[in-house]
């Protein structure tokens, strides 16, 4: 039966990772930040503790009963982060981020340091270079609201529809309103870096005052 400091440690440990994985969606402004993250990976060690040590006091010959039911209930806030921007598909790195967070804490929680130590510098390598080569490469798309004003606005839109379909681009919510004596024209799209560069290179001219704006329709 380990010590009160050896549970202790692992509890710190926990915790330790989960803020290091925290700190990354933090400041990438994503959900289950360093807190969100620390919570999980401490829970979830602290299970696997009082599994181990409730299972050896009542002589319960399952000690991983407790443990084995964490991956069921870490499913449920997974589900919450992929459904909370009402996307079926928005939230899947932070609910896998989150998953991966539960099995790091049950390593630490069975003093597997070294295991919840290198899962964690994978996870953050995941997320952080491999991450930046997705967007160097422009291997993901990001959800973006253009915004044209102009004071022909008929010629632009035409315009655009036709760069659009060239690119293979989906649009959605394409509209125009007057504001003033000026015509804005607006659309929310997925594109990729290479397809948003196309565009404002292809529309970038004197009378045309172009806006990009993040769309809430993506998160990761």
């Amino acid at each position: 039966m380990p010590s009160f400091h050896e549970i202790l440690l692992r509890l710190l440990f926990a915790a330790a990772m989960g803020a290091a994985i925290g700190l990354e969606r933090d400041l990438r402004r994503r959900p289950a930040g360093i807190r969100t993250s620390m919570f999980v990976c401490l829970a979830t060690a602290l299970f696997t503790i009082l599994s181990q040590q409730l299972s050896h006091l009542w002589g319960d010959t399952g000690p991983t009963r407790i443990a084995s039911n964490i991956v069921q209930g870490i499913g449920f806030l997974g589900a919450g982060a992929i459904i909370r921007d009402s996307g079926g598909l928005v939230g899947m790195t932070t609910a896998a981020t989150i998953f991966v967070e539960a099995a790091i804490g049950m390593a630490a929680g069975g003093g597997f340091y070294a295991v919840a130590g290198s899962a964690t510098g994978i996870v953050l390598f995941a997320l952080l270079v491999v991450g930046w080569i997705i967007g160097k490469l422009s291997l993901k798309s990001r959800a973006v609201l253009f915004r044209f004003t102009t004071t022909h606005a008929d010629n632009v839109a035409s315009e655009i529809q036709r760069l659009l379909a060239s690119l293979h681009v989906t649009v959605r919510e394409f509209r125009t309103s007057m504001v003033g004596p000026s015509s804005v024209v607006e659309f929310e799209a997925e594109v990729s870096h290479s397809q948003e560069m196309q565009i404002v290179s292809q529309l970038n001219r004197q009378g045309v005052v172009m806006e990009l704006l993040p769309s809430n329709g993506h998160h990761e």
